[in-house]
């Protein structure tokens, strides 16, 4: 998978549903199966597990993987399996108002990456990612890499944060010079980036934006390095915020990125634009935000006649 540049999470993800799979079949070898147990297993999945549609379909590319891969094997047409019923529910999206009430709540690290949920669409996993080389200041632009699909994209930086990301960035430069002078102040490249310039993990621009306390070892490589805060870290501090600013809503990290692109609708950008911004493959995907500002929307309810 690796040779393939799969991500990180999804190598995560593929593994886990093959040994659930394995698991599944009394840890007999995929070898000795056939396409029915793969149908069983899946269907299992959204008959017994109550998966969601995208859970079983991430479950079945990663078995189709292992066959076409792995095993070498085709397993053909998948006719037999029990689909999980595709949910058409509309996501929690804040108001404009409630999104200053919860910024009021936040400061430091956690404010800058919630700023760019929020302000440039990002999920979270993709905030964190930052290197210091796909932020440009000069065209008020963010570099996505490797996003959702294993696909490059650039969206917005907001200019209100500009002079608080600098200092940050600032705090991580003096940081990674005392790192150097200890030994240290490498990080982990991409792919085979390490072998192509083997000096280029020392470089400023290569590190993370929003780098961890502490330095962790790579089990592959042995490299010790820091990699970026952790989710929990920016999810807590916004789950704190969101219940400082008294907002009864389910929300998450995610619900930041959904604000974007509906306030971006109601700012009059268009559909297209607002599906580039997000990197979604398909603009069915981005109408969603369609209906959040239309259903209700301008239909006077009869008790108010």
């Amino acid at each position: 998978m690796r040779t393939g540049n799969y991500s990180d999470k999804t190598i995560e993800a593929y593994t886990k549903w093959i040994k659930e799979y394995v698991v599944f079949n009394n840890y007999r070898h995929p070898a000795e199966l056939e396409k029915e147990n793969v149908e069983r297993f899946l269907t299992y999945l959204a008959v017994k597990r109550n998966v969601s549609a995208s859970t079983q379909n991430q479950a079945l590319s990663a078995l189709l993987y292992l066959y076409k891969n792995i095993v070498k094997r085709e397993i053909g047409w998948l006719e037999s399996i029990v689909r999980a019923r595709r949910s058409k529910r509309i996501p929690v999206v804040f108001t404009k108002q409630e999104v200053r009430e919860i910024f009021k709540h936040l400061s430091g690290v956690p404010k800058l990456v919630c700023s760019l949920l929020y302000g440039s669409g990002l999920r979270l996993g993709e905030a964190l990612r930052l290197r210091i080389k796909d932020i440009n200041f000069d065209s008020n632009q963010i570099i996505v890499r490797e996003a959702k699909g294993n696909k490059d994209r650039i969206t917005t930086l907001p200019q209100t944060i500009i002079p608080e990301l600098k200092e940050h960035l600032n705090k991580v430069y003096l940081q990674h010079k005392e790192d150097l002078k200890k030994g240290k102040g490498r990080t982990k490249l991409p792919y085979a980036l390490a072998k192509k310039y083997p000096n280029a993990d020392k470089d400023f621009y290569w590190q993370y934006a929003f780098p961890a306390d502490r330095f962790i070892k790579d089990k592959e490589t042995g490299l010790v390095f820091r990699y970026h805060i952790h989710e929990s870290t920016i999810q807590r501090k916004l789950k704190e915020a969101i219940k400082k600013a008294k907002i009864n809503k389910p929300a998450s990290s995610h619900t930041l990125r959904h604000s974007f692109a509906t306030h971006l609708l109601e700012n009059g950008y268009d559909i297209r634009t607002i599906q580039e911004l997000l990197g979604h493959n398909s603009v069915k995907t981005t109408m969603i935000y369609t209906h959040i500002i239309n259903q209700g929307s301008g239909v006077k309810s009869p008790l108010d006649s």
